[in-house]
């Protein structure tokens, strides 16, 4: 039996964390190793100057793990110090708050992790749910509310079919983000990522003490050229998959390069 290894960065409590074991349940030995507490944001970031220690954790049933890092050390230890082998797969989420767009792909750390486990040759899904109140993305998400009825639904059917025939070549992680109003007849649309979605911006405030501070923030860009990820969620209100690569290289003639320096 194949053995699935499902993490997330909103902590190893989080409702979607439960709802993505859950909808792999049937297909292989889930074993579940997530961040200790709310990790959101750190990308593929890895603990390099602290040692890391993992616990053992009730999950409704599901063997699990809390480790104190971040996903990508939690997709490492859960592979090299629990597992100790390479899972047949391996799902990060189901993330609180959309992930789309180049902005959140190298932002994100439920797409770390896929990308962490990808970088080992292993299938991997990052999956998220929109958020409509921005705000929600960076709570603990212990309770129940949001719903992951038709994400947990759509992710299942996803991982059974990467179990079964892999990944095209070329592919290494496949992100998927199912919008607020998604039902089981919501059309999968495989996209590509837009440029952006935050339009960035800095608020500057200031302590008791009169010495500033600064929160960085910025306002949802919620239209982009068809086929990609933003309009396809935004605006097309769609599932959308993404096909990601860990090779970043420009695709380009690298001759323009040589020529240039």
């Amino acid at each position: 039996m194949h053995r699935i290894l499902v993490t997330n960065d909103d902590g190893v409590y989080a409702s979607g964390l439960q709802a993505a074991a859950k909808s792999v349940q049937g297909l292989g030995d889930v074993v579940v190793v997530a961040p200790s507490g709310q990790e959101s944001g750190v990308g593929r970031s890895i603990s390099v100057f602290e040692p890391l220690r993992y616990a053992e954790v009730n999950l409704n049933g599901f063997r699990a793990y809390a480790v104190t890092g971040t996903p990508t050390d939690s997709v490492i230890i859960g592979i090299f110090a629990i597992m100790k082998e390479m899972p047949g797969l391996v799902v990060s989420g189901i993330n609180v708050g959309e992930n789309v767009s180049t902005d959140t792909v190298t932002t994100s750390g439920t797409i770390g992790a896929a990308l962490e486990a990808a970088s080992y040759g292993i299938p991997a899904i990052a999956a998220s749910i929109q958020a409509v109140d921005q705000g929600d993305k960076f709570d603990l998400h212990h309770g129940a509310k949001h719903s992951f009825d038709v994400a947990t639904r759509v992710l299942g059917r996803v991982a059974e079919k990467v179990m079964r025939h892999g990944l095209p070549e070329g592919v290494d992680v496949l992100n998927l983000n199912v919008p607020v109003s998604a039902t089981e007849d919501t059309e999968i649309a495989v996209t590509r990522l837009a440029r952006k979605i935050f339009k960035t911006s800095v608020q500057e405030r200031f302590d008791p003490r009169g010495r500033p501070y600064y929160w960085i923030d910025g306002e949802l860009i919620c239209c982009d050229a068809k086929g990609t990820d933003v309009q396809t969620l935004y605006q097309e209100k769609k599932i959308s998959l993404t096909p990601l690569s860990l090779d970043a290289t420009a695709k380009i003639d690298l001759k323009m390069l040589e020529e240039l320096f």
